[in-house]
C-alpha cells in the first residue's frame, strides 16, 4: 500500500513546478509606541519596506504600506507579499514615517525610526512573529526640505559613513535611541486564487457618541496557526447611524483564511472618532464556510462587547450584524490571459527635443559610442528584450517626438522612426535601434517636451480592440520637464479605460517631480476633476540604475523588472474592470513521433522557461 501511495506522489510530480521561484510569504507590520511628531495630535505613521540587492548590495523600495491617521501603535492592513528563498540571505529594512502631506517624496515627512532583519529571521521566530525595537542611527539632513533622513546602511544593522550625517537634535532622536517597537509577522500564502465579494449591514448598534449617533465601521481579522489574529480588512465608516449599510467588498479567500475553510474569521465593531481613539462596539466570529451559505439566518450576529457582558447581568447584546451577500469566483492571473492568446502590443517615444545635447558631441544623452550604447538604447533594450516575447509578430511601431522634420523643419511630436507615415512598425528590437540611429542623422533636435500626442496614438490603437485579444505598452524615454502637463493629464485619464500601460524612463540628470505624479501610485492621477479609473504609468530614473562597476547586464536587468513589474497587475485589473475573462488557451498541436534532443547528454534535464 505504502508503495502504490509512493507511486502516486510520484507521478502527480509536475518538473515545471521546480522553476517557479519560491513560496510566496505575506508580511504583515504592526507598531507599538511610535514617536509623536505632531503637536496637536498623534503621528500619522506609515510604513515603507526595503529590500537589499544580492550583487551590489543597494536598498531598493519594495512598497509602502497605508497611511493611519492619529494613532501611536498602528495595524497596518497593507501587507508585502515576497518570494521566500530558504537558500538565500533576504535582507530587509522597514522604516516609519509620520505623513505630513499628500507628496509621495519621504523627504518631506518626519522620520520615526527603523528596523533591519532578514526574512528567514521572521519565518524562523516563534510563531512566525518578530518583534524588533526601532531606532534611529545615524542620519542625514535633507538639502531640499532640511528633513532627517535615514543614513545607509550595509544590511547587517551596521552603519556606514554618511558625508553629511548629523547630530540627534536635528531629528528628535538620539542615534540609537530605541523609538518604540516593530512587529513583524509571516504567513506563507496558500494557492488558493477565490475572490469572496460580500455585503454587511448591521441593526441597533450601541450609540457611542454624545451629541449624535455612533460612526461605525468593521474589521476583519484572520486567525493565525498560534491562536493571535491578523487583520486583513476594514470597511469604510458609516457616518452618524446605529443602522449602516456598508459598501460592498472584495477580498482574496487566502486574505481571509489562508484557504481553510474553518479558520476563525472575527469582525471587530467600532464607533470612528476623529482622533484616532475609536470606541469598542462589540465583536462576533465566524468562518469562511459559514459566510459561503450566504443570506440566511446563519449569518445574523450578535454583536458582543465581553466587558459589558460581565458587568451587567440583563446585557443581551450591542446590536446585530446581518451579511446582506455573499458571492465567489476564481481571479484569473496575468498568466492566464496570455495562455489565452493576449498578445502585448509594444510601441516606443523618444525624446528628440534639443535639451538632449548635439547628437555629435559625447556629452549628448544621444551621442553615438563606437564602444558603448548610450542610455536611450540601453533602456529601450533592457524592456524590449523582455517585452517582444509576448508579441507573436515582432512588429513594433516607433514613434519620435520633439524635432524638426525635413524638408520643411516641421516641428512634429509625433514621427515614425522608419520615415513611413502609413506603417511605423520596425522589425524587432534590433530595428528599432536602427530607425532610431537612422532619424538621429536626419532630423533636428527642437522641442518642447509634449508627451500627450503619443499617448494619445497609442490610445487610439487600444480602443480598436477590446476584447482582451490585445493590450498595449507605451515606453516613452526622455531627458526633461514636460511641457504640456494638462494635456498629458488629460490623455492619460481617457487612456486609462483602454487595454494599455504607460512606461516612462527618465534619462539624464534633471529634476523628474512631474512623472513621479504621473506615476499615481500614491495619488491617483486626475484631470478637469474626473479621476484616472486605473493607475496605468510607471516611472523609473534611468541614474538609480547606472552601475558604477561597469556591469550593464546585472543594471538593464533590475531596471527592466521594476519598469514592468506593474504590468501584469495592470493588464488584470483592466481585463476585471471589463468583466473579460481569460480565454481557453488553443489546443496542443499534434504530438509527432518522440525524437531524441539534440546534444542533450544522457540524463541531462531538459528545462522549459516561460
Amino acid at each position: 500500500m505504502e508503495q502504490s501511495e509512493d507511486m502516486a506522489s510520484l507521478s502527480e510530480f509536475d518538473s515545471l513546478a521546480g522553476s517557479i521561484p519560491a513560496t510566496k510569504v505575506e508580511i504583515t507590520v504592526s507598531c507599538r509606541n511610535l514617536l509623536d511628531k505632531d503637536m496637536f495630535s498623534k503621528s500619522d505613521p506609515l510604513c515603507v519596506m526595503y529590500t537589499q540587492g544580492m550583487e551590489n548590495k543597494q536598498w531598493r523600495e519594495f512598497g509602502r504600506t497605508e497611511v493611519i491617521d492619529n494613532t501611536l501603535n498602528p495595524d497596518f492592513v497593507r501587507k508585502f507579499i515576497v518570494d521566500y528563498f530558504f537558500e538565500e540571505k533576504q535582507n530587509l529594512r522597514f522604516d516609519l514615517y509620520d505623513v505630513d502631506s499628500k507628496s509621495p517624496d519621504l523627504s518631506k515627512h518626519d522620520f520615526l525610526g527603523q528596523a533591519f532583519c532578514t526574512l528567514g529571521e521572521i519565518v524562523g521566530s516563534s510563531g512566525s512573529r518578530l518583534e524588533k525595537p526601532l531606532t534611529i542611527g545615524p542620519f542625514s539632513l535633507n538639502s531640499r526640505t532640511g528633513k532627517p533622513m535615514p543614513a545607509v546602511s550595509n544590511g547587517s544593522g551596521l552603519w556606514m559613513e554618511s558625508s553629511r550625517t548629523t547630530g540627534p537634535e536635528a531629528s528628535g532622536g538620539v542615534p540609537g535611541k530605541k523609538c518604540g517597537t516593530i512587529i513583524l509577522s509571516a504567513e506563507e500564502l496558500s494557492n488558493c486564487r477565490d475572490v469572496a465579494t460580500m455585503q454587511f449591514c448591521a441593526n441597533k448598534l450601541d450609540k457611542k457618541d454624545f451629541f449624535g449617533k455612533s460612526d461605525p465601521f468593521l474589521v476583519f481579522f484572520r486567525s493565525n496557526e498560534d491562536g493571535t489574529f491578523t487583520i486583513c480588512h476594514k470597511t469604510e465608516v458609516m457616518k452618524n447611524t446605529l443602522n449602516p449599510v456598508w459598501q460592498t467588498f472584495s477580498i482574496p479567500v487566502r486574505a481571509l483564511c489562508n484557504g481553510d475553510y474553518d479558520r476563525t474569521i472575527k469582525v471587530e465593531v467600532y464607533d470612528w472618532d476623529r482622533d484616532g481613539s475609536h470606541d469598542f462596539i462589540g465583536e462576533f466570529t465566524t468562518s469562511y464556510r459559514e459566510l459561503a451559505r450566504g443570506q440566511s439566518q446563519f449569518n445574523i450576529y450578535e454583536v458582543i462587547n465581553p466587558k459589558k457582558k460581565m458587568k451587567k447581568k440583563k446585557y443581551v447584546n450591542s446590536g446585530t450584524v446581518t451579511l446582506l451577500s455573499f458571492a465567489v469566483e476564481s481571479e484569473s492571473t496575468f498568466l492566464d490571459y496570455i495562455k489565452g492568446g493576449t498578445q502585448i502590443n509594444f510601441t516606443v517615444a523618444i525624446d528628440f527635443t534639443a535639451s538632449n545635447g548635439n547628437p555629435s558631441q559625447s556629452t549628448s544623452l544621444h551621442y553615438m559610442s563606437p564602444y558603448q550604447l548610450n542610455a536611450y538604447a540601453l533602456a529601450l533594450t533592457a524592456v524590449g528584450e523582455i517585452i517582444q516575447h509576448y508579441d507573436s509578430d515582432k512588429m513594433f511601431p516607433a514613434l519620435g517626438f520633439g524635432a524638426k522634420l525635413p524638408p520643411d523643419g516641421r516641428v512634429s511630436h509625433e514621427f515614425p522612426l522608419n520615415g513611413n507615415q502609413e506603417n511605423p512598425s520596425c522589425c524587432g528590437i534590433d530595428g528599432i535601434l536602427e530607425a532610431y540611429h537612422s532619424s538621429l542623422r536626419t532630423v533636428q533636435l527642437y522641442g518642447p517636451t509634449n508627451f500627450a500626442p503619443v499617448v494619445t496614438h497609442v490610445a487610439r490603437n487600444a480602443a480598436a480592440v477590446q476584447d482582451g485579444s490585445q493590450y498595449s505598452v507605451l515606453l516613452i524615454i526622455t531627458d526633461g520637464v514636460i511641457s504640456d502637463m494638462a494635456q498629458t493629464k488629460e490623455a492619460i485619464v481617457n487612456a486609462a479605460k483602454l487595454p494599455m500601460s504607460i512606461i516612462i524612463v527618465g534619462v539624464g540628470q534633471a529634476e523628474f517631480d512631474a512623472m513621479v505624479e504621473l506615476d499615481g501610485d500614491d495619488v491617483r492621477i486626475s484631470s478637469r476633476g474626473k479621476l484616472a479609473e486605473r493607475d496605468i504609468v510607471q516611472f523609473v530614473p534611468f541614474r538609480d540604475y547606472v552601475d558604477r562597476t561597469g556591469n550593464h547586464v546585472l543594471s538593464m536587468a533590475r531596471l527592466a523588472r521594476d519598469v514592468l513589474a506593474e504590468i501584469p497587475d495592470q493588464l488584470v485589473s483592466y481585463m476585471k474592470a471589463q468583466g473579460i475573462r481569460p480565454r481557453p488557451p488553443p489546443a496542443a498541436p499534434a504530438q509527432s513521433p518522440p525524437q531524441s534532443p539534440a546534444h542533450s547528454p544522457p540524463g541531462s534535464p531538459l528545462h522549459t522557461h516561460i
